[in-house]
């Protein structure tokens, strides 16, 4: 069993370089609410594990998890903010959000290897699961208000503020 949880560990490093490959190339294209809703409705699927009777995990489990991720993803609302650049909205980069997201994937396989000594990996599994979607859903509904509060402001839509209507 040791050799899954180095693998998971192995696996959850990549993933973490491509979010962050990813994240830096979004900043240099427009954004959009599809490109923001998408990834917790494609994530969501994942659920689908708890079919399985090995991923399940205990109430208390469920919540200590979703408390954890959703205090992870304070730190992600706090780095993701958008501007507005000619007539589309952009995420701005962020010098801090590379170096959260390190953190955080370093917390979590730390706290993997902790925890696979007295939880089975399949529980594990499911726990850590719970945890990244309790931290992207919060994560990406902030996202997505802030991306519409500036939406409403683009010239040219109907209640933006423009020189003509600001006087």
């Amino acid at each position: 069993m040791d050799w899954i949880v180095a693998a998971s560990s192995v696996a959850a490093v990549l993933m973490g370089i491509a979010a962050l490959v990813v994240r830096m190339k979004a900043a240099k294209k427009p954004t959009s609410t599809k490109k923001i809703i998408m990834p917790p409705l494609f994530m969501s699927t994942g659920a689908l594990m708890f079919l399985f009777p090995m991923f399940r995990v205990t109430g208390l489990e469920l919540l200590e998890a979703a408390a954890v991720g959703c205090l992870f993803s304070f730190l992600l609302i706090k780095t993701s903010n958008f501007e507005i650049r000619g007539q589309d909205i952009y995420l701005k980069r962020s010098k801090a959000f590379p170096v959260i997201l390190m953190t955080l994937l370093v917390v979590r396989i730390v706290g993997k290897l902790v925890l696979s000594t007295s939880i089975d990996v399949g529980e594990l599994g499911g726990m850590f699961f719970i945890l990244a979607f309790a931290m992207i859903l919060p994560w990406r509904v902030a996202m997505y208000k802030k991306y519409n509060v500036l939406k409403r402001q683009l010239p040219g839509r109907a209640g933006a503020i423009t020189e003509k209507t600001a006087f």
